[in-house]
């Protein structure tokens, strides 16, 4: 039995929860709008009196600003390798990197990152997509970098009491045990829903550490308050789904999410840009996610309030778009 006191509380928290779901259970549509939300909603209670803390090395930190935070290196043992201002604040990190992502659609290779905000609303979706961002300590957020993540046994730890370990010219690093399994299932998440590659190496890896390292209580808890606000939970974390070598990817993120609102914000100069609809050269389908090309007998066949516009066929395979088999 809990204390009466704990009891109120406890509900007070639950339908503080509920409300700002109910109220406010958007999904972000930026990465700035998804840190706030990360901080507001996910990880309000994770920063202090031994609660889960940073993602590598488990330290409490302050939350300062909108969205970020400071650490006190001494009382968690962690010791600054090389970066003074990164090694005392916190950051909000991308556990599947936003490089790797990135690179996987055209948007990247025709002007990186910046370009990818401003004409892919696919790439928005991953970058503000809750269940891939956590927290961590700005230096090593640094020293992660987009480097894979594999085991070093015989490297030495270079952050002081920190578990987690960097290898610089491998390009690889290590997180510490307690969050293996969380980092295998967020992996799994993204390449499944945004039908992302995974190498044989990184997929057998990740697979091992799922299996090593169980979902903890509070990795679904944290997924619950993600999907209050997403809509969707990660499913390799409450075992609805399960990876294995060759996983066929769902698409999901890519077949459904273009859909809502956040499309039209983010892409006003990119697909599903307003444009006059008789003049695009590309006419893409909502709900089919089938492009037709200008001279196709379809191109004016659907209602316009599904049509998407797209400049260019390359463009709209970019957003996960099809060539319909009647254009020639």
């Amino acid at each position: 039995m809990f204390p009466r006191f704990i009891k109120s509380n406890f509900i007070v928290l639950s339908l503080a929860l509920f409300f700002s779901a109910t109220v406010f259970g958007k999904a972000p549509t930026t990465f700035s709008k998804a840190k706030v939300v990360l901080k507001e909603q996910i990880y309000f209670d994770q920063n202090q009196n031994g609660a889960i803390g940073t993602i590598y090395c488990g330290c409490d930190w302050e939350w300062v600003g909108r969205s970020g935070g400071r650490i006190d290196p001494k009382r968690c043992g962690y010791e600054i390798r090389a970066i003074p201002n990164r090694g005392e604040r916190t950051e909000i990190e991308h556990v599947f990197a936003a490089s790797h992502f990135g690179q996987q659609r055209q948007c990247w290779q025709n002007g990186g990152r910046k370009n990818c905000n401003k004409t892919d609303p696919i790439f928005n979706l991953m970058e503000a997509d809750l269940h891939n961002l956590t927290v961590s300590i700005g230096e090593l957020n640094a020293d992660r970098s987009n480097y894979r993540f594999g085991v070093l046994p015989n490297s030495k730890k270079q952050h002081g009491q920190c578990n987690s370990k960097v290898d610089f010219k491998q390009r690889v690093f290590e997180p510490r045990d307690d969050v293996k399994g969380k980092i295998a299932r967020i992996n799994f998440y993204m390449a499944d829903r945004y039908d992302l590659r995974l190498s044989d190496q990184q997929q057998k890896l990740f697979i091992a550490w799922s299996k090593q390292y169980p979902v903890t209580p509070w990795e679904l808890e944290r997924d619950r308050r993600i999907a209050r606000v997403m809509g969707h939970h990660n499913e390799f974390v409450t075992g609805k789904r399960a990876w294995r070598l060759g996983h066929r990817n769902s698409r999901e993120g890519i077949a459904g999410s273009i859909t809502s609102d956040s499309a039209k914000s983010l892409a006003q100069t990119g697909p599903g840009a307003p444009t006059d609809v008789s003049s695009a050269p590309i006419h893409g389908n909502l709900n089919s996610k089938i492009y037709h090309p200008k001279g196709c007998s379809s191109y004016n066949a659907m209602s316009p309030r599904n049509v998407v516009n797209f400049s260019s066929e390359e463009e709209a395979l970019s957003a996960g778009y099809r060539r319909a088999k009647n254009c020639k």
